[in-house]
């Protein structure tokens, strides 16, 4: 009896069985709280207008935040659907939460592009979609604990202070729009 040296295919399938088994220990989305000292930066929203960023974020009404880029095909139209739905089940309320998106490229992602973006989510006021320069880029990012260096390291990252706290609550991972309306609710958004 000879014994059977496994092919190259049944390595790969035992390879992914053991991922599958490693990865369903370790929870899908790391959720923590902490502080944050927002960068005192003007970036340009998606109309053009100056925005002092630390104003926004420390105003003390609820805010939302994430880092997107706008032809970014994968994790960041998610995100953005999440604060469709968001904005969605707010109502006429909608403007009283600040939803964020800063864009990691704003060598390409200028206000048009942006506001182009936000058309394709129908972005109701009260979501801004903000670039600026790459050092006030990378200052807003260093401020809220996160730094996505380029667009091949991006990740998905959403962070949430509910009205009057100075917690943020960081969501590392990729939701489903319902799965972001639930953490909305643990935060008190909703």
């Amino acid at each position: 009896m000879s014994a059977t040296v496994p092919g190259f295919g049944q390595l790969l399938l035992a390879a992914a069985a053991c991922v599958q088994v490693a990865s369903a220990s370790e929870p899908r989305l790391r959720v923590s709280s902490e502080v944050c000292k927002p960068a005192d930066v003007v970036l340009i929203n998606q109309d053009g207008q100056k925005v002092r960023l630390k104003q926004i974020l420390e105003s003390g009404d609820p805010v939302v935040l994430n880092f997107i880029y706008g032809h970014c095909t994968t994790i960041c139209p998610t995100l953005s659907a999440g604060y469709a739905t968001l904005q969605g089940r707010l109502g006429a309320s909608s403007g009283k939460v600040h939803l964020i998106s800063i864009t990691i490229d704003p060598d390409r992602d200028t206000p048009k592009a942006l506001k182009d973006y936000m058309r394709r989510f129908r972005a109701r006021p009260g979501w801004d979609c903000l670039t600026g320069s790459r050092r006030d880029i990378d200052a807003a990012m260093h401020g809220m604990n996160t730094f996505i260096p380029d667009l091949s390291s991006m990740v998905p990252i959403t962070m949430i202070r509910p009205a009057g706290s100075e917690q943020w609550v960081r969501i590392f991972g990729l939701m489903s729009s319902s799965e972001f309306i639930e953490q909305c609710r643990r935060t008190g958004i909703l």
